[in-house]
């Protein structure tokens, strides 16, 4: 996986956003970056499995005026979270101690990929109690390549998890398909038609009015942003997929990527679970 900025980056970036928004210019927060012989660019390392790291450019993202907006709006929580802000999202059974933080961008690809290799054997051990996941959504693909689709995704799992835990779950599964997922440069799930098309593949969300009137409406606009703060201030998270369990981070062997089979993953997860 590619690493994101320093921390005093990050401070930055945040500070850069507060000032921006007081100017009401069409930006709902500043971009991260990785200068590289004096240029911007965006690392893709799709084919050695690395994953995308947190990076920033100068352009605007998608519907700045609509997502500014959406800063200031009143917090809306889905159902089916806790905490302040409704961003703790923890899935599971209660009698499960341990606890496997799973932080996602919706239109990273190594994030689809990870979940087409390895999404089953995380759900049966749910499942089973094994332990539970903790979800904790990014969207900082759209400042990198431009976009909305992942604040619209993120916002479009709020109205899902808004419905139910297990719709949240096989809507972001969905999303990740193969045949679902749209390649990162093309911004698919800025489309709300597209999201409710792949949400019509997942049972209690077929032909759920209720839901589609989310997503139209933008209900869960603010607490994907919220939700994307989080991302942005948690420590130790250099990109995504990230997995972490008890302050550890899972990776493939030597490396710090996100295990990218199920044998590597088992191997990072195994003497964090017998510890």
């Amino acid at each position: 996986m590619s690493q994101r900025n320093t921390q005093s980056a990050k401070t930055a970036a945040r500070e850069r956003m507060r000032a921006e928004r007081e100017r009401q210019v069409k930006k709902e927060k500043t971009k991260r970056q990785i200068i590289v012989g004096g240029s911007v660019v965006v690392v893709l390392a799709i084919a050695a499995g690395v994953g995308w790291a947190v990076t920033q450019n100068n352009g605007s993202s998608g519907s700045s005026d609509h997502w500014a907006s959406a800063a200031d709006q009143k917090l809306v929580k889905p159902a089916n979270t806790s905490g302040k802000d409704g961003t703790t999202v923890v899935i599971g059974k209660e009698s499960a101690e341990k606890t496997l933080q799973m932080y996602e961008d919706p239109r990273c690809p190594v994030c689809a990929q990870f979940e087409q290799a390895v999404g089953p054997t995380i759900d049966k051990a749910v499942e089973d109690g094994t332990y539970k996941i903790q979800y904790i959504g990014a969207t900082f693909l759209d400042d990198n390549l431009k976009g909305e689709g992942s604040k619209n995704a993120l916002s479009a799992q709020g109205a899902a998890l808004n419905v139910s835990a297990d719709a949240f779950l096989q809507y972001k599964k969905a999303m990740y398909a193969k045949e679902n997922h749209p390649d990162e440069t093309t911004d698919g799930f800025k489309s709300d038609a597209t999201l409710i098309k792949i949400a019509n593949q997942v049972p209690a969300l077929k032909d759920n009015k209720a839901f589609q009137k989310d997503v139209k409406k933008g209900t869960y606009d603010k607490w994907a942003l919220t939700m994307s703060k989080k991302f942005d201030d948690s420590k130790g998270v250099n990109g995504t997929p990230t997995l972490m369990m008890d302050g550890k981070k899972l990776t493939s062997p030597g490396s710090d990527n996100a295990p990218g089979s199920v044998e590597e993953f088992n191997n990072a997860l195994d003497p964090i679970l017998k510890g």
